[in-house]
């Protein structure tokens, strides 16, 4: 069960992102965009697969060596959580993105980069997005800001 879980999720996230970078203006687009559906779904296998592999009670997130114990410790459950984790936030991010860009009229084209970026790197698209707004801001004339 959870592996067809797992490969359930990771198959529609990659649907929800392609449908969000590629076709931006339809209409199941701006539904993936405007409301948080498919982080609430991740959230719900996330859920379960934390419950199933026993919890975090015994993590330790308080130092490099907790962590690393805890991925050493891994199981199917608790590692498909983990990957749960990445894609549910990763997936909030890009669609940050995309609103954010929307509010201050920047091309989707632009944004396809740090969209990109974050599907694959995560923080590494808010990077590459944040220095797009840096270089916008150096290129618009001081009345304007």
């Amino acid at each position: 069960m959870t592996t067809l879980l797992f490969n359930l999720c990771n198959s529609l996230i990659l649907l929800a992102w392609g449908t969000i970078i590629f076709f931006p203006r339809q209409k199941l687009s701006n539904v993936l965009i405007d409301y948080p559906w498919v982080p609430l779904g991740l959230s719900v296998f996330y859920l379960y697969f934390i419950v199933i592999s026993g919890g975090l009670m015994e993590a330790d997130f308080s130092s490099l060596e907790g962590i690393v114990s805890l991925f050493q410790k891994a199981t199917a459950e608790s590692a498909a959580a983990g990957w749960l984790h990445y894609l549910a936030f990763d997936f909030w991010v890009g669609v940050w993105i995309v609103k954010h860009s929307r509010k201050l009229g920047i091309s989707h084209k632009i944004v396809v980069f740090p969209m990109l970026f974050t599907f694959m790197l995560g923080p590494t698209g808010i990077l590459v997005y944040s220095l797009i707004l840096l270089g916008r801001k150096a290129f618009i004339p001081a009345s304007e800001n």
